[in-house]
């Protein structure tokens, strides 16, 4: 259930939404959780407009993206952080209409230490989401008629 930030000049997107729902869906792909409504509502992207000169590399550019991934703890294998990086380095271009904003994409994974992701006012472990998840896979089961 990751939470993605992106941050860019003000106007870099057209689509800022579009942008969000995408980022958010390759991330719930990539990951390969359960398409359930916990991960689905839980699996968010924010877009974040800053102005021009609030943001500068050492030249004085400032026409980068910063992209932060928060998942818990152990969600990403190395196989899964290189796809993450790749897809969401594409994901950026695409949407800024810039193939070479790909070079300018910075994509940083982060990890919430265990019991530091919080749903439902409840700071949970990477056991508690695992038994919440299949509980709501058995709830969902009982209710789908069978095929």
């Amino acid at each position: 259930m990751p939470m993605i930030d992106a941050y860019a000049a003000a106007g870099t997107f057209a689509d800022k939404h579009q942008l969000a729902v995408d980022l958010a869906t390759a991330i719930m792909t990539i990951e390969q959780v359960p398409d359930i409504p916990m991960f689905r509502n839980n699996t968010a992207a924010f877009v974040h407009e800053l102005p021009a000169d609030c943001l500068s590399n050492v030249d004085g550019e400032s026409n980068y993206v910063r992209v932060q991934v928060l998942t818990n703890s152990g969600a990403l294998d190395r196989g899964k952080q290189l796809a993450v990086v790749r897809q969401l380095t594409d994901i950026i271009a695409k949407a800024a209409g810039d193939p070479a904003l790909a070079d300018r994409t910075w994509v940083l994974l982060t990890e919430a230490s265990q019991g530091g992701w919080g749903l439902s006012g409840h700071a949970n472990t990477n056991d508690e989401l695992v038994s919440a998840a299949r509980a709501q896979i058995a709830e969902l089961a009982k209710h789908t008629p069978p095929s």
